[in-house]
């Protein structure tokens, strides 16, 4: 349904905030609170009016967000590592998450102490340190930023890429 499409929505700063509904971005913009930035090439149409979904909305006035963080979920963390083991590279369907620092040892569920792992390295690595074992990491841990859902977006609709910090 056209009224499903989704709608990047930006403060007046043209910082991201969050991704709409077409339906949202359409009674905002009939309410008079946003401009629209970019059209999509949908139509939706009605007896008496005919009006081109937006893409890209801005609210015309600024609205103070509280800095927003990312849950720690499986998810966020496999979406965090791009799907890909953060031992071998592999991108794997069933990866498993790993403690660097293992929960026995005094590891603890956090952004830096979980990685996305496959059922192969996560068996080889164990119950063991990195450096016992001489296991390296591609890369290191970090909270990604609330954005990182955004930027899942981007890569449906590359229009949005810059307004998401993404490089063209």
């Amino acid at each position: 349904m056209l009224l499903n499409n989704r709608v990047l929505l930006l403060n007046s700063s043209y910082e991201p905030l969050l991704v709409v509904t077409a339906k949202k971005a359409i009674l905002l913009y009939f309410t008079n609170k946003i401009e629209v930035i970019e059209n999509s090439n949908k139509i939706v149409r009605s007896i008496y009016i005919e009006f081109q979904i937006p893409s890209i909305i801005r609210l015309k006035k600024y609205i103070y967000v509280k800095k927003k963080e990312l849950s720690l979920t499986r998810k966020n963390i496999l979406k965090r590592d791009a799907h890909t083991c953060q031992y071998c590279g592999c991108k794997n369907l069933e990866l498993t998450l790993d403690h660097i620092i293992p929960k026995d040892k005094g590891g603890i569920d956090s952004w830096n102490n979980l990685v996305a792992a496959c059922k192969e390295c996560n068996i080889k690595k164990g119950n063991k340190l990195l450096k016992d074992i001489s296991m390296n990491l591609i890369k290191l841990p970090s909270r990604p930023s609330y954005f990182l859902n955004l930027h899942e977006y981007a890569r449906m609709n590359s229009s949005w890429r810059p307004y998401l910090y993404l490089k063209n």
